[in-house]
């Protein structure tokens, strides 16, 4: 058993091919982009991923501490989650899977279903060197930073090729399955609002810390929600620590989700501390469509969630009819516009004209003050005559671009796209 953390290790294709390109990533992941470190700009470099402890000051909002985490032995989280049993599966990932498993609530040790409290069990695949390398970056981001709305990393084990991380249980699972899974409760607007607030005070935590953190893969998949539906960011495995010394950005092999990633990153390999802000106008975008960003079962012209939604996102008429139609209206129309605006404002192409995240918090703050009023709830979007009104595509209060409940949505957000 070893009690530090590996070499860094690179996990990025050793082929010189220069194109980015995508991997639809196990099961539930999305589709990765990757791309070797020499196609970055000169000077590229993937190193650095980790922070270290400087113990000093930072915003109030949250904390640097000192390592303090459990160092578990693997017949430990073996019978914690009785040997991995399917049936305590969470889900699955690169990384490899996720179980639910059952600890002493101080001392940690094993206990029975039921008894102590929950914990959530990220077991690495042992052949994935992707696995071995966000591993050491979840231990050493989420071991030295406490903050209300990231994951709590509880403890973590290595033994010989087992890695795993053990985090607190988060009860309502990811916001990805609550906005897309068959058959989910849909989420009131003021609770939309409430995960996206949760959600970008973790980023701006991140980018506001002495040394500054660029999340680099925010996406719904990534926000855990807690029996409140508070928000919490989890998977560090693609941070990384932000520019230094005066730069504007970072050069590094480009890694990320297709979707989510900024395309300034997709394009240079440059990282800016902004390219956080264009992945968090996507999941803004998926928070109040309803729609995954990347979903190829709609009509062509609207697999890309961005490209479609972008032209009605400024006129308030159009706007209408991409909002979730499982809201049925009753959300506030200004706080609507509001938040499109703020969608557009993310999704900038220059970063340098994308908001902080500090004030994007702000403006999802007002919009949360925003109520709606009693005539607004009672509205129901008219059935739609235009060429798209086939009923595959529509119901009594939903727009022709989104797709009725249990037909033509995809499980999940694989693409069968290969290349860029």
């Amino acid at each position: 058993m070893g009690n530090c953390y590996p070499k860094p290790v690179n996990n990025l294709s050793s082929t010189n091919n220069s194109s980015a390109v995508f991997r639809s990533d196990v099961k539930k992941k999305e589709p990765m982009i990757v791309k070797h470190p020499s196609t970055a700009a000169e000077g590229g470099s993937d190193s650095g991923s980790a922070a270290n402890a400087s113990g000093e000051t930072v915003p109030p909002s949250g904390r640097i501490v000192t390592p303090n985490l459990k160092m578990f032995t693997f017949y430990e989280l073996k019978s914690a989650t009785r040997n991995f049993r399917p049936d305590t599966m969470l889900g699955e990932g690169g990384f490899g899977r996720v179980f639910k498993g059952w600890v002493d609530g101080e001392t940690y040790a094993p206990s029975k279903v039921g008894i102590g409290i929950a914990v959530a069990v990220k077991k690495s695949n042992p052949d994935s060197a992707q696995g071995l390398k966000e591993w050491q970056a979840e231990v050493k981001f989420l071991g030295k930073f406490s903050h209300p709305n990231l994951v709590r990393l509880i403890g973590y084990c290595w033994e010989d090729k087992e890695f795993l991380l053990v985090y607190e249980y988060m009860q309502k699972g990811s916001l990805e399955n609550h906005l897309f899974k068959k058959g989910a409760e849909p989420i009131p607007w003021n609770t939309r609002i409430k995960i996206a607030i949760g959600a970008a005070q973790g980023l701006a935590f991140l980018h506001t810390t002495e040394k500054t953190v660029i999340y680099r893969d925010f996406k719904s998949s990534n926000i855990l929600l807690d029996g409140e539906f508070n928000a919490k960011l989890s998977d560090f495995g693609l941070a990384k620590l932000g520019p230094a010394n005066g730069e504007s950005h970072v050069s590094t092999g480009v890694v990320g989700t297709y979707g989510y990633a900024a395309p300034e990153y997709i394009a240079t390999g440059h990282l800016y501390v902004k390219s956080d802000v264009y992945g968090f106008g996507v999941v803004l975008l998926e928070i109040i469509t309803g729609l995954r960003v990347l979903d190829t079962n709609r009509p062509s012209s609207q697999h890309n969630l961005v490209d479609w939604a972008r032209p009605s996102l400024p006129d308030r008429r159009k706007l209408r009819k991409i909002i979730d139609p499982r809201l049925e209206q009753d959300y506030p129309s200004k706080g609507a516009n509001k938040a499109s605006e703020l969608i557009l404002s993310c999704l900038e192409p220059d970063p340098k004209n994308r908001p902080s995240m500090e004030e994007v918090v702000v403006i999802l703050e007002e919009i949360s003050a925003i109520k709606t009023k009693p005539k607004e709830a009672n509205v129901k979007t008219p059935r739609s005559t235009g060429p798209h009104s086939d009923r595959r595509y529509q119901s009594a209060n939903q727009s022709p671009f989104h797709a009725r409940n249990g037909r033509g949505v995809r499980a999940d957000n694989r693409s069968p796209i290969r290349s860029y």
